[in-house]
């Protein structure tokens, strides 16, 4: 498990998406990408339509057995204050969301060197204490907590691996296509190189952008929702851009799966109007 980049909360360690891939690829491809499997769903607070081929159920067990695999290779924290702290504000943006469907736990995980937290499908959530310097006080770790929750109630995984295997299907279809057209074989891999690049450039890394930007604001309105002033969203990402900063890392916006801090801040600050006026302090 690496550490995630300053610039970036993603919405699970790289080993565990890596699983859920490969089991909802299994699972999909086992089903034979059924018409039952379709779903034309609805995020809330966006209204964005989505197409995802995976049942709310299916994803759900994805995720519990991704959470349970990271608990038992992780040191959960046995900090009192610390995980009350993770707890108290974990249920009051789990309440916000109104899915009493979700199973909401909230752990925290002993990783100085992890500067991350995620949710997973069905309301799995871990914190890192890597992050809580940088989010520094309740509100700035809603705006964390917020965000991550928000990536599980609008099924962005689902919805990602669903994207996923279509792009595979068409560079499968590429690929075929390429092999009888006659071509030598150095032209036909040149050719399946640059379907390659032009989806992961043209649609993948934007689409995850825009599902990033789109947890931003549902994470903004459940934070409003629970009490917590949301400015504290554009203020921990300033403090985000600042310590990014100085460990000197930086991938430009187009080949990156997040906004670059300065697009995040300048959206979060466009979206603050909405959200604010729902916020009431407790």
């Amino acid at each position: 498990m690496t550490p995630c980049q300053l610039s970036a909360v993603p919405a699970a360690p790289r080993p565990v998406r890596r699983r859920l891939r490969s089991l909802a690829a299994a699972l999909l491809l086992g089903a034979g990408l059924g018409p039952m499997l379709v779903s034309c769903e609805t995020v809330p607070i966006s209204g964005r339509s989505q197409l995802i081929l995976m049942s709310p159920g299916d994803e759900a067990r994805l995720g519990l057995q991704a959470y349970q695999d990271i608990l038992k290779k992780e040191r959960v924290s046995t900090d009192p204050e610390k995980t009350a702290l993770v707890a108290r504000v974990g249920a009051r943006i789990a309440a916000a969301t109104g899915r009493t469907d979700f199973q909401w736990e909230f752990r925290l995980i002993d990783n100085d060197r992890m500067v991350n937290a995620f949710c997973l499908p069905g309301g799995k959530v871990a914190v890192y204490t890597g992050i809580l310097p940088i989010t520094r006080d309740e509100a700035g770790l809603a705006a964390v907590i917020g965000h991550e929750i928000a990536h599980a109630t609008a099924r962005h995984g689902a919805e990602r691996m669903s994207q996923g295997l279509l792009v595979q299907a068409g560079l499968a279809a590429g690929a075929i296509a390429a092999g009888t057209s006659g071509r030598d074989a150095g032209t036909t891999q040149a050719m399946l190189a640059a379907l390659g690049a032009g989806a992961t450039l043209g649609v993948i890394l934007p689409f995850s952008r825009l599902q990033e930007t789109e947890a931003d604001r549902l994470g903004l309105t459940y934070m409003a929702r629970a009490g917590y002033d949301p400015r504290a969203a554009r203020d921990l990402w300033v403090r985000m851009g600042e310590a990014s900063a100085k460990l000197g890392r930086s991938t430009p916006e187009w080949m990156s799966t997040h906004p670059a801090n300065a697009s995040r801040i300048r959206d979060i600050e466009a979206m603050l109007p909405e959200a604010l006026a729902i916020y009431k302090p407790r």
